[in-house]
């Protein structure tokens, strides 16, 4: 069952508050953050019903979404290098089950740490870096 109050169900301007649908999969929405201070950084939410955990899910289920998570992370490191890439499964809040997926930069935006969450709007990567990302997670996604 979708959710009223939740972006990753009910996508439009809600969604569009921190990011763009870039694809989905069979399990899974691939969205990219409008915060790009970590080049490459997207969101991947399980899209079939609004699920909190990921204990909640079916094995079968449960393979299919990690799988997409490691694939959007495989797309990632081949189309940017990363020094590492960091998971984020955040719920506390929104309840929704998503994973960030952050790509890390020797010397760049908290290397070393823990990934700042959002840097805010006035740090939002333009509509054409957003696209550039997109096509870039497209061309290297191999399912």
């Amino acid at each position: 069952m979708k959710k009223d109050n939740c972006p990753y169900c009910q996508q439009g301007e809600f969604l569009a508050k921190f990011g763009v649908l870039a694809f989905e999969t069979e399990t899974s929405e691939v969205i990219v953050f409008k915060d790009q201070a970590n080049k490459g950084r997207c969101i991947v939410a399980y899209k079939a019903d609004h699920v909190a955990e990921i204990k909640d899910l079916s094995d079968e289920e449960r393979n299919k979404f990690m799988k997409d998570v490691a694939d959007v992370a495989k797309a990632i490191d081949k189309a940017y290098h990363p020094y590492r890439i960091n998971y984020g499964a955040f719920g506390d809040t929104l309840g929704h089950l998503h994973f960030h997926i952050v790509p890390k930069y020797e010397g760049g935006d908290s290397f070393g740490g823990m990934f700042v969450m959002n840097h805010g709007a006035e740090n939002y990567a333009s509509e054409a870096e957003i696209n550039e990302v997109i096509a870039n997670l497209k061309k290297y996604y191999k399912a």
